[in-house]
């Protein structure tokens, strides 16, 4: 007599279309031996591949480069998708999961700092990579400090805003026209100020939910005035 497999597990269907998508190709990998952390570990090798394909700056390279952070761009939902309607869903792995996303995005900027050589700023002649690691070092504080905001606030602290089935993190499916157009030194330079400043408004948001979390609820409050009144008395 054979065991029959699980049952799939009903969970609301996703917001954003590449979700949807993604979800649709892992459905028949719900009963089979593939895990979410498999799917997180192709996701990681196909952005890095795309990050080395950027630094070599040609044009070639940088298109193939491109695509191929397109891909893991998509291939980071599927881990999700698969982790939700199979009952696969770890603490371990939704860490390792933002820890690859990290480590891509950082790699992909510094790729394409090192892809479009030394860049000329304002007069001043800056080292190839720079602009990209810059860029790269915010978003890993943003990763980092979005993490934190998690622990604290659940994942709604730290939910995307969507419109119309896409999110802000959607902005990487465009990178093949940045590259076509040969836009890449804009961007990155762009990038390497605009991160910045997105970090210092996830460094206070980080601070609003610190101190909202370490505020006591109006009934611990009570309980401790009434504590410190019936000391005083």
């Amino acid at each position: 007599m054979t065991s029959q497999p699980p049952p799939q597990i009903n969970v609301p269907p996703p917001r954003t279309w590449d979700a949807r998508l993604a979800r649709r190709l892992v459905t028949p990998l719900v009963n089979t031996w593939v895990t979410p952390n498999h799917l997180t570990t192709l996701r990681l090798l196909i952005g890095l591949a795309g990050a080395l394909c950027l630094a070599h700056g040609e044009f070639a390279w940088a298109n193939a480069g491109a695509l191929l952070i397109v891909l893991s761009n998509f291939v980071d939902h599927t881990d999700g998708e698969l982790a939700r309607i199979g009952g696969k869903s770890s603490r371990i792995g939704h860490f390792y999961d933002l820890a690859c996303d990290a480590l891509v995005t950082v790699m992909l900027f510094v790729g394409m700092g090192i892809g479009v050589g030394a860049a000329q700023i304002g007069g001043l002649k800056v080292a190839p990579g720079v602009p990209g690691a810059v860029a790269g070092v915010a978003v890993a504080l943003i990763f980092f400090l979005r993490m934190r905001i998690e622990e604290m606030a659940g994942k709604a602290g730290t939910q995307q805003a969507s419109v119309g089935g896409f999110e802000t993190e959607d902005v990487l499916y465009l990178l093949p026209i940045v590259t076509l157009t040969n836009v890449v030194m804009p961007f990155v330079v762009v990038a390497s100020i605009g991160a910045p400043l997105f970090a210092a408004w996830v460094v206070v948001d980080y601070w609003r939910v610190a101190r909202r979390a370490a505020r006591p609820s109006g009934k611990e409050a009570g309980t401790s005035e009434t504590r410190q009144r019936w000391a005083s008395e």
